[in-house]
């Protein structure tokens, strides 16, 4: 059976086997083959954004890193967040998808991935270590967005959602054993193999590629054609846009003051950056754009878009404040406290999973997304309600509240998409591209701006220490960007009783404007669902 082409000549890639098996209602072997790889990309992504955060006092150590060890995990997160995946890359992933097809781009990625490890571990300065990983993240960010494609050609619409769970499922095991097997490594060897065992996992995954991925496409276009269907004028002013806005989110507040000039010139050029792409893709000059402008045109697309963003916000917005809730206001340990954060994870894939089986069986995303951000919009308002005399029972189950709501939304909002902006094959691999690369980007946003918020709010609320020496210490601690590093039960136990009550007050208060703010941004993403269209998925191909 002959792969499907859109009108403008682009590929729809499915493999001749497995083509044959969608229109059977059956599988292939060579398509669970292909899942299970896929799986396989997936979890080594996950894993490796999380392996290096054991290994990284070693590495820093070592190579004597000082305030650039921010960039060894930054730049992948900027590239691959998986706690992250690659917000400004995944567009071009998409487009090169289509002009190439999906099975050399998705090698390309792994020989990214594998060059990017091997200069890691060879690193010898921290400018190496940096290069190294910026590649690696490339890498593992289209690692994050190719499985979902090619799952688009592959499964119908209606049934996409359940093996893009596999994906998730997998994803989270990477990231619950990233930092366990990190530190094995480092305490049986050297960091360096921490990215020496990609070399031998991504050569194995690039031969299932090769032999499994096996696609049809047209020929008749010469490699010169495909180049010249490259936005290179979009990708460019995407890409450098975002690396100036990134540079200013990751050291405002911390290496420079928020109001220094360091900070505010990139964040002007960048955001002005994206000003001018947003105008240039809606020119003729952009040609065949990396960001299709139809697709934020469509109400329940440009919804979903924006829901998206903020939902991923959210996500990290928990994961990064509840811990600093159990060290600084329970006085908990970091590992008791990596414990008791443990609701806020495990209930969201289940959670997942069985959203899209309801997706898939009643072909209905609006009830599923109202669902999500119920549960996302109490949970967070519960958690204003924490303090430090607040229960276990209270603080389990705002936290499984929030994570049933978290996983509901998970993988049931990409059908939403896809479903409103099916103009073209081509859009398929477009809308999933940019819709990752949102997702991505709501994932730093999460860290960043809550994080510049609370340490504001906490300078503001810190004139209510009594103690002068302490005050004037704190201040100047949460002032050089240390509003977490000292969010821990060490720091606190070292203060008196008296000093250290109002401290802990302080954290309450600054915690609780924070949950505040995240109440208002779901309530608005429950707003905006409701201006969702509910389309029929489509059950063929």
């Amino acid at each position: 059976m002959a792969s499907p082409t859109s009108s403008d000549g682009q590929e729809a890639v499915v493999t001749t086997s497995t083509s044959t098996a969608i229109k059977n209602n059956t599988k292939s072997l060579r398509f669970y083959v292909i899942i299970v790889t896929l799986c396989f990309l997936s979890v080594l992504s996950a894993l490796e954004n999380t392996v290096v955060t054991t290994s990284l006092p070693s590495i820093a150590t070592e190579l004597e890193l000082g305030n650039s060890y921010v960039w060894v995990t930054t730049v992948v997160f900027f590239n691959s967040l998986t706690v992250s995946n690659s917000a400004v890359v995944q567009p071009l992933f998409g487009q090169l998808a289509n002009i190439f097809g999906r099975r050399w781009v998705t090698m390309g990625v792994i020989v990214l991935f594998a060059l990017g490890s091997g200069l890691c571990g060879g690193a010898t300065n921290a400018a190496m270590l940096i290069a190294g990983r910026a590649i690696q993240g490339m890498g593992g960010g289209g690692f994050n967005t190719l499985p979902n494609i090619i799952v688009s050609d592959l499964v119908p619409l209606r049934e996409r959602g359940k093996y893009v769970a596999w994906f998730l499922t997998t994803y989270f095991v990477g990231i619950a054993i990233g930092p366990w097997v990190g530190g094995a490594i480092v305490d049986s060897s050297t960091w360096r193999w921490v990215f020496y065992i990609n070399l031998p996992i991504g050569g194995a995954s690039m031969i299932m590629v090769f032999i499994f991925l096996q696609v049809q496409y047209d020929k008749g276009m010469s490699f010169i054609e495909k180049l010249r269907r490259i936005d290179y004028g979009g990708n460019f002013l995407l890409i450098s846009s975002s690396v100036s806005i990134l540079f200013a989110l990751t050291y405002g507040g911390n290496l420079y003051p928020w109001r220094s000039s360091q900070i505010i010139v990139p964040l002007v050029i960048g955001f002005t950056g994206i000003g001018i792409f947003v105008a240039f893709e809606n020119t003729k000059w952009a040609g065949e754009p990396v960001c299709p402008p139809h697709l934020f045109r469509n109400r329940t697309s440009a919804v979903v878009m924006i829901v998206t963003f903020i939902g991923s916000a959210l996500l990290y917005w928990v994961y990064f404040f509840m811990p600093i809730y159990f060290q600084a206001v329970r006085g908990s340990s970091p590992s008791v406290a990596g414990l008791q954060v443990l609701p806020s994870v495990i209930v969201s894939v289940p959670a997942s999973i069985a959203a899209v089986l309801l997706l898939t069986r009643f072909g209905r995303y609006k009830p599923i997304h109202l669902a999500g951000f119920t549960a996302i919009t109490l949970g967070l308002g519960l958690f204003i309600l924490l303090d430090q005399t607040s229960s276990t029972a209270e603080w389990v189950i705002f936290q499984i509240i929030n994570s049933l709501g978290n996983g509901i939304i998970m993988n049931s909002l990409p059908p939403a998409c896809q479903a409103a902006s099916q103009r073209t094959e081509s859009d398929q691999a477009a809308t999933t591209a940019v819709w990752s690369s949102v997702r991505s980007f709501g994932n730093i946003w999460g860290v960043v701006v809550p994080a510049a918020i609370f340490s504001n709010t906490f300078g503001q609320r810190a004139g209510q220490i009594a103690d002068p020496v302490t005050r004037e210490l704190i201040l100047k601690q949460f002032h050089s960007g240390n509003a977490y590093a000292d969010a821990n039960a060490v720091f606190l136990a070292r203060l008196d009783e008296t000093t250290r009550n109002e401290v802990v007050a302080v954290y309450e208060d600054a915690l609780r404007f924070i949950w505040q703010i995240s109440l208002a941004l779901a309530g608005f993403s429950l707003v905006l669902v409701l201006l969702e269209k509910e389309i029929v998925l489509k059950t063929d191909l």
